[in-house]
């Protein structure tokens, strides 16, 4: 489906991110770029994989929301597929948060978005894409938090105008939110248990995996999402449905 194409992953180097980017690589994308920030043993692995599957992989390393990052984004060429996956947050109750908790969570899971988009969009092509990856804590309370979940929100009604404003460009933008998803990142939740067991119950019986986020991701990256514009596909199982 994506024979030939250059995309950009951010936060590509390990879980949902790089799921994606090998997705991609399967998908016959020729030149993957992955974002990663301080995991260099993990990223050289994932550009093997890439590599193995007939990508060329492209490291890109160092904060997200940076000026610098910016600048490589930009220096890439044309992208056809660019993925804002990268995310960092404190998960505690807001009155245990600072102000510098606040800045850098929204930074680099809302703010980045922006900094990426202007970087790439001049040189996307009509028919690109833009993909966000929210969470369920953008429209819905979720114990401690705060930060990362507003953080979320601020992504997708960034999502909603750069549609728009991106749409006599021919390039389509969109989110996906995934629910409960078993990755590493859920090691820094304090009650990881408790949310692993919460995130299983869902109506389908199971917990969200990596490559049901990635086969969203390339859904919407794909031409049969033409008249997908500035939405937000959930992808929980059914755990954000009123069952009673």
């Amino acid at each position: 489906m994506f024979a030939g194409a250059s995309v950009l992953v951010t936060g590509g180097s390990r879980g949902i991110g790089r799921t994606i980017a090998l997705r991609f690589a399967r998908e016959g994308a020729s030149r993957v770029a992955i974002g990663f920030f301080r995991s260099d043993a993990a990223a050289e692995e994932t550009a093997g994989e890439l590599r193995a599957l007939g990508a060329e992989p492209v490291l890109v390393r160092g904060n997200v929301a940076g000026d610098r990052v910016a600048r490589e984004v930009a220096a890439l060429g044309p992208l056809d597929v660019l993925v804002h996956n990268a995310a960092t947050g404190v998960i505690r109750p807001a009155l245990e948060t600072e102000d510098k908790h606040w800045d850098w969570t929204h930074a680099t899971n809302a703010r980045a978005l922006l900094s990426l988009v202007r970087a790439a969009a001049p040189g996307m092509p009509a028919g690109s894409s833009v993909i966000a990856l929210s969470s369920l804590g953008a429209s819905r309370v979720l114990d401690r938090y705060a930060l990362v979940g507003t953080s979320k929100a601020a992504l997708e009604a960034l999502v909603r105008y750069l549609a728009v404003e991106l749409a006599p460009r021919g390039i389509r933008v969109n989110a996906v939110s995934g629910g409960v998803v078993e990755t590493g990142a859920l090691e820094y939740f304090p009650n990881r248990e408790e949310v692993l067991e919460i995130g299983a119950g869902n109506p389908a019986g199971r917990i969200v995996t990596p490559d049901d986020v990635a086969g969203a991701v390339c859904f919407l990256a794909g031409p049969d999402a033409e008249m997908i514009r500035g939405q937000v596909l959930v992808v929980d199982g059914g755990f954000s449905l009123p069952v009673r």
